[in-house]
Parts: C-alpha cells; sequence; structure tokens
C-alpha cells in the first residue's frame, strides 16, 4: 500500500498526517521530509494524526521517536492523535506514551497546545 503523509503549520504547530503503511521501506524517506519541514517552518511542537495508518514496525517508532527528541530540543510538544488500536497497542508496548501524549482528535490536540483551530 505504500505512505502518504501530508504537513501543515498552524502557528507554531506543524501538523503530521500520516496514512497508509509505515515500515523500513517508508521510514527513510519520512524521516528525511519531516526533519526537512520542521527546520524550514519555525514550528516548536508537533501533532502526528495517524488516523489513516494502517500498519507500523519499529522503523517507524523509530522515526516517531527522533522527531520527539528534536522537538524536546526545541522546548516543544509531540501529541499523538487518531490512532488505530493496534498502533495503540505498539505505542503502549514500546512505552512511547510514556513521553508523548495520546488525544482523540487533531482539532482537540491543537487547542491543548493553544491553537485555535
Amino acid at each position: 500500500m505504500g505512505l502518504n503523509y501530508t504537513f501543515s503549520v498552524k502557528e507554531d504547530v506543524l501538523i503530521v498526517r500520516l496514512a497508509g503503511e509505515i515500515d523500513h521501506h517508508e521510514s527513510e524517506n519520512l524521516r528525511d521530509v519531516w526533519k526537512e519541514t520542521m527546520y524550514a517552518n519555525s514550528v516548536k511542537h508537533v501533532i502526528l494524526n495517524m488516523e489513516s495508518v494502517s500498519f507500523m514496525d519499529s522503523s517507524g517508532l523509530g522515526v516517531v521517536l527522533g522527531r520527539y527528541k528534536e522537538v524536546l530540543q526545541l522546548g516543544g510538544e509531540m501529541v499523538v492523535c487518531s490512532v488505530s488500536p493496534s498502533i495503540k497497542r505498539l505505542f503502549e508496548m514500546s512505552g512511547l506514551f510514556k513521553i508523548v501524549r495520546l488525544e482523540e482528535s487533531e482539532e482537540y490536540a491543537l487547542e491543548t497546545l493553544g491553537v485555535a483551530s
């Protein structure tokens, strides 16, 4: 199926919308584009919308964790929203939810970061 992604910026928040499968084939390109987008825009926080992600492996977790560390260095926060039960289970097992906040929707995640949608 592959991976599709879009990036948009609202104030100091980068919204990353992912759709499809995040495996080792897709992770490298996603990492590079995500990193470039973060530094091309003056963002502090990241919202990761995974509503349409059907599969994710450890390489995808690595990409998310790497961007989380960059957001932390910027003094920001990463919020994950709209995850499927299988992706939620993967994040729980990996311990990612101990450092990244989970919200129900992108709109609510924006509100919690002080950005009106």
